[in-house]
């Protein structure tokens, strides 16, 4: 485990699992449910996983064939941005990419029975390049038994409390079918939550193209891959079921003394079916029946 290459010399090798998508990288910042964010990811039907972190990550040896771990400094600013624009040159133009975070969860309409590759080969047929996923946050009942907000036999998530914004260009005016999402923690505890940090959506899913670049705020130099949607008709939209941002409120000292509990009227328990979210329209079919 010592002996793992950097990002950027294993990009430079020219990796034959590049070759062909989907491929998801997951930078794993802390411990919290690392396996299982990287065994749900490989059954869902990632071919490939890249696991970005600062310290070697344990692999369960029937995952190991299917991930690899790589060092990169997760904890650092802009450290997703920077990675993604590291690998996107590295693999074929048309390749499809994913990006989350340890703890996070991809969940799409119909994941229980379909895989990715198929939810992503409709979007293709669709003429998308992109995917607008929705970070759904996760969190313990009981802080106290679970001091980082973490437990997945009893997550519980918002079933309520999500609008949407219109998004403005630099000139003021509305852009085309882009908004800003927000709901979840970041929004019922926004006085801890920077500006830039409360929105929660997320162009997750995403075809590499020449020039093409990952922004900060998790959108892309290209506007067309910012959209929910296309001009004619509503698209495929997919969640990301995360416990990020609780995880980041349980431990802050600016939060953790002020919040003795994340449950509230709204709480619900996650029962890890895409079914749920659907039906609380935290993602949309589209046309894919």
């Amino acid at each position: 485990m010592t002996d793992r290459p950097s990002l950027p010399d294993f990009l430079k090798s020219g990796p034959s699992v590049l070759k062909r998508g989907p491929i998801a990288i997951i930078l794993v910042e802390d411990d919290a449910a690392v396996a299982e964010t990287l065994r749900h990811h490989v059954q869902i039907g990632f071919r490939h996983i890249l696991a970005l972190s600062p310290d070697p990550v344990p692999l369960p040896d029937d995952l190991a064939p299917r991930v690899t771990g790589l060092r990169w400094n997760t904890r650092r600013p802009h450290a997703h941005q920077e990675a993604v624009n590291a690998i996107l040159p590295a693999v074929p133009a048309g390749t499809w990419l994913y990006y989350c975070y340890n703890a996070e969860f991809l969940f799409f309409p119909f994941s229980e029975t379909r895989s990715v590759g198929e939810l992503l080969a409709f979007h293709v047929e669709e003429r998308r390049e992109a995917m607008l996923t929705y970070v759904v946050d996760l969190y313990s009942p009981d802080l106290a038994r679970d001091p980082d907000a973490v437990n997945l036999a009893e997550a519980m998530f918002d079933r309520a409390g999500y609008f949407a914004l219109g998004r403005k260009g630099p000139d003021g005016h509305p852009l085309e079918r882009q908004l800003d999402f927000h709901g979840g923690l970041r929004w019922r505890f926004e006085e801890h939550v920077p500006t830039a940090s409360r929105r929660i959506d997320r162009i997750a899913l995403f075809r590499a193209a020449p020039n093409l670049r990952l922004e900060a705020n998790h959108c892309f130099n290209i506007p067309e891959y910012n959209t929910y949607a296309c001009p004619w008709h509503h698209n495929l939209t997919a969640a990301i079921a995360s416990f990020r941002a609780a995880k980041a409120l349980a431990r802050n000292p600016g939060s953790r003394d002020a919040i003795g509990s994340f449950r509230w009227r709204n709480s619900e328990p996650f029962q890890w079916k895409a079914q749920q979210l659907m039906d609380l329209g935290l993602m949309e079919p589209g046309q894919w029946f």
